[in-house]
Formats: structure tokens, sequence, C-alpha cells
């Protein structure tokens, strides 16, 4: 059976990739052993369910009006 709508999920997921925190040897690899910072300040994009949205446009669907 066929993923109901594939585009949109698989946007869903890149975007859910992309805000997810730094490993913590890329902290380490960045700014030393002495360091101790958060690794989500090292993410590129930090996004959250309650504060912003993806604005996926939904599917278009033929006007059943037109015929």
């Amino acid at each position: 059976m066929p993923i109901k709508n594939q585009n949109k999920k698989i946007k869903l997921a890149k975007k859910a990739r992309q805000t997810k925190w730094a490993p913590v040897w890329v902290v380490l690899k960045k700014f030393g052993m002495g360091k101790k910072i958060h690794p989500s300040s090292i993410t590129k994009y930090k996004r959250s369910w309650r504060r912003t949205k993806l604005h996926i446009k939904p599917r278009k669907q033929k006007k059943s009006h037109l015929g």
C-alpha cells in the first residue's frame, strides 16, 4: 500500500533531522576540551512545533464543480 502523502513526510523528516542537537564530539572539536557549551547552540535551525510552523502547503485537489 503506498504512502498517503509521501512528499509531506519527506519534508517533515528532513526538518526533524535539522533541529536535532549537535553530537558531543562536534562541541569538543569546535571549542576544545575546556569549554562547556550546550550542543543546541551549534545547530543551524532552531525550530519547535510550538513556536514556528513549516508552512507546508496541502496537496492541490481538483475542483469538483468544474467536472
